[in-house]
């Protein structure tokens, strides 16, 4: 099962890919998707960064800023 502080920090993620202009409705979109289909399928969360971080510098310095290594 999902941590508490594991959801907050997708949920702060979410919030931020929507907020960015570091990327395009479409990055946003897919970024957004393969959130949520982690959480529904509570799949390891360095798995789920991996993923993100190869899409865009955006999440590497987004981690960062969250204190996520």
């Amino acid at each position: 099962m999902m941590s508490h502080k594991l959801k907050d920090h997708l949920e702060k993620i979410k919030d931020e890919v929507s907020k960015t202009d570091m990327l395009d409705e479409s990055q946003k979109a897919d970024s957004v998707k393969r959130i949520e289909e982690w959480v529904i399928e509570d799949k390891a969360f360095g798995t789920l960064k991996n993923e993100l971080t190869e899409m865009s510098i955006f999440f590497e310095k987004l981690f960062a800023e969250l204190g996520i290594e």
